[in-house]
């Protein structure tokens, strides 16, 4: 099984954590994590991948182990944060790349994608969403209110989304047989969003989140004129994102490949081996493997 190297870089001033294993000269896969945890949720995943792929798992700006500037000190939008990780692919010197998205990792994915749309070889998306298909209703109506109009009357709403049992629910909500999550993956995640200046990072990334949807149609644009191929694997049952968020890819790309899967959110924590089972198969359709 291949190391797992924990490296950092300095980007624009900050420094930015990353995971790497694997051969260099290997195709790089690119793993971009969610809200709100870091690249602590591909742990597993990444020596799954790393005998015959390069692969890059970093921290956002304001997650996990790289630097959390106050929000005071920082404007934290997702264009930002994509500009970071921008700078840190250059750093690193990747001009080729699959990415593997989830949740605010989507985003950020999709910026990088339409910035640079020659270096993209692959997209996977593990409940990233890129359609208005996806967002499910009941969980996303204080978000866009919040963002509409932020202050004492909206707020709290969304801050609930820092408490513990609202990030446990977010692991475990959907999957058939909760005891297979790790309670490490909330503590974990709580422990690092109750940072001293972590809730007003994530408040403001919640206000910015309306910004993402009018780059769907710019993405689907991508999706068509590239031809790039696409894998969907997700939680069907996931109450953030609904299924009809994979199943949309289909409309766009070429080549499409979608599953749907009896788990929640985080997917990885329930059915890692699944997931992997269908990304090494995806990876080496259209990517090949190391030395092939």
């Amino acid at each position: 099984m291949s190391a797992v190297h924990h490296r950092t870089a300095t980007v624009d001033g900050h420094e930015i954590y990353y995971r790497e294993a694997g051969p260099a000269d290997a195709p790089t896969i690119v793993l971009l994590h969610g809200f709100p945890t870091s690249s602590f949720m591909f742990r597993e995943l990444i020596p799954l991948l790393a005998d015959d792929y390069h692969v890059i798992a970093p921290d956002h700006l304001g997650f996990g182990h790289s630097d959390a500037p106050l929000a005071s000190e920082f404007d934290y939008t997702f264009d930002a944060l994509t500009e970071i990780t921008s700078g840190l692919l250059g750093q690193l010197g990747l001009d080729r790349y699959a990415l593997y998205v989830q949740d605010y990792g989507a985003p950020i994915g999709w910026r990088l994608a339409l910035e640079h749309p020659d270096r993209v070889s692959a997209l996977v998306t593990q409940n990233g969403n890129g359609y208005e298909d996806g967002f499910v209703e009941s969980f996303w109506t204080d978000v866009w209110a919040y963002g509409a109009d932020p202050g004492p009357g909206t707020e709290p709403a969304v801050r609930t989304a820092l408490g513990i049992d609202a990030i446990r629910w977010q692991y475990v909500h959907g999957v058939p047989d909760p005891s297979l999550v790790s309670p490490d993956t909330w503590e974990h995640d709580f422990a690092l969003v109750s940072r001293e200046g972590s809730d007003e990072i994530q408040l403001a990334l919640f206000r910015d989140y309306r910004n993402n949807r009018p780059l769907y149609p710019l993405l689907h644009e991508f999706l068509r004129t590239s031809e790039v191929p696409v894998l969907a694997v997700w939680g069907r049952n996931d109450e953030i994102f609904g299924p009809a968020g994979a199943q949309a890819f289909a409309r766009d790309a070429k080549d499409a490949e979608i599953h749907l899967i009896d788990g929640g959110h985080f997917l990885l924590e329930s059915h890692l081996d699944v997931v992997a089972g269908h990304l090494r198969g995806f990876l080496g359709r259209v990517l090949g493997h190391a030395g092939a």
